[in-house]
């Protein structure tokens, strides 16, 4: 039994201590708060789950914390140092309150990751760096975004068959939902209502103008349809898939149920003035068929490329990433119009155009400095089902025709496809973009 205890002590005085070798406390705290703040800024820009939190550990890795564990919802973000076993661990948190979609922000923080893994800035500077990041105002003045939305709708306009008059009347319309936004945001007013007054200001002018014959040339469910286009837009589909594809359901669930609460308030307030319109005895008629998506060829390529360009403007992105949307928009309407033309169903065509658009993106966004998440965002928003979902709502308000319920899951399961082909075609563009880094790589030496 001595024996046994002897050997028992010297096996405890001889094992080693587990755990990292770290520097100071005040060191640990500052690249935790640091690796926290950038984090911070890439979920209010709407980027996954699997991205931040290997952001978070290629900075903490960066600066000598290689044991740390990272746990991201949608509301909150936690990181804890494993410090070994004679010290307690180090945890922080940190909530993510504000969510403002500024692409210019998240390309500046992207800029920060790449120096800070690459040795090119102390941890003091970088959390310098992005406390100046997080404070800055946007790019851009705010009547800048009111117009690149309001000439993403003239561009939708097209995209859907309208000519110049409906462009026009659509820009119009989008630039007062813009501005009527801009002061119920100061109010804070919950986004689920400004979807409400978003999609019934829309209709209303449609339904108004339909009633008055006072632009005949214009179509009124084009008119809708472009609003809803819009609106829908600023829904962060692309993150939501990411996450649910890639384990992290918690927050996937926190996304779809914000998405799912805003587009209801964006049905609703359709709805809503629809049905009044029909109590009225206006009812706008739908029974005139969707022109092809690419029924001319040049005017929808570029239409597709303009409405991704305006997008990115009015989101702030870097002047450098516009031609990027650009060529992602334009690559995604020419996929799924010329799929249409061969007789493939939506969904697919969808699927096949959102992958080309993700591959797309993966593999040029680092060399041009573009932040992937916008090019894969900007290149799939010609392509929302703004028409399908106007149909579904007038099918079920106006018509009364239980048939809209299974246009409206057309809708849904078109939003779903394009958000799961953007994903997919990253997943594809990743071996290749770093096939390619290597070869770079190889050729500088």
């Amino acid at each position: 039994m001595r024996l046994w205890r002897r050997r028992f002590q010297h096996t405890e005085q001889a094992r080693p201590v587990e755990g990292p070798s770290l520097p100071d406390d005040s060191t640990v705290h500052l690249v935790l708060d640091l690796a926290l703040r950038v984090g911070e800024a890439q979920m209010a820009g709407g980027a996954g789950v699997a991205d931040v939190t290997a952001t978070i550990l290629a900075v903490t890795t960066a600066y000598g914390l290689p044991n740390t564990e990272v746990d991201v919802i949608y509301t909150s973000i936690t990181v804890s140092c494993h410090r070994g076993t004679e010290a307690a661990p180090v945890t922080a948190m940190r909530v993510v309150r504000g969510r403002s979609v500024d692409y210019s922000r998240l390309a500046a923080v992207e800029d920060l990751i790449r120096r800070i893994t690459s040795d090119g800035v102390t941890a003091a500077d970088a959390s310098a760096e992005i406390d100046r990041i997080s404070r800055a105002d946007h790019p851009y003045p705010r009547w800048v975004a009111t117009v690149a939305w309001a000439g993403m709708a003239a561009a939708v306009a097209f995209l859907v068959g309208g000519g110049p008059l409906l462009a026009a009347t659509a820009a119009v319309v989008t630039a007062l939902i813009d501005r009527v936004g801009r002061v119920l945001n100061r109010r804070a007013l919950p986004f689920f209502f400004q979807q409400v007054v978003g999609g019934a200001l829309a209709t209303s002018v449609a339904v108004a103008m339909y009633a008055t014959d006072l632009l005949p040339a214009v179509r009124p469910s084009l008119l809708i349809a472009t609003g809803i286009v819009v609106l829908l837009s600023g829904l962060s589909l692309v993150g939501t898939v990411q996450d649910a594809i890639t384990g992290y359901h918690v927050t996937a669930a926190g996304r779809t149920v914000e998405i799912g609460l805003l587009t209801a308030g964006l049905i609703a307030g359709i709805t809503l003035t629809l049905r009044a319109g029909v109590q009225f005895g206006v009812q706008t008629s739908i029974a005139d068929p969707l022109p092809p998506l690419i029924s001319e060829v040049p005017t929808q390529f570029a239409a597709g490329a303009a409405t991704s360009a305006f997008f990115a403007l009015a989101s702030y992105a870097p002047v450098r990433a516009l031609p990027m949307a650009a060529v992602a928009g334009a690559v995604g309407t020419a996929s799924y119009g010329l799929l249409v033309l061969t007789g493939t169903n939506a969904i697919t065509s969808a699927v096949v155009a959102a992958t080309a658009v993700g591959f797309l993106g993966k593999i040029l966004s680092r060399r041009l400095g573009t932040p992937p998440l916008l090019v894969a965002v900007a290149g799939m928003v010609p392509l929302l089902p703004g028409w399908t979902t106007y149909r579904g709502l007038y099918q079920l308000t106006a018509e009364g025709d239980a048939a809209g319920l299974s246009t409206l899951v057309l809708a849904a399961g078109t939003a779903l496809a394009l958000a799961s082909g953007v994903v997919l075609g990253e997943y594809l563009g990743r071996p290749v973009r770093t096939g390619l880094g290597r070869l770079a790589a190889r050729s500088r030496r």
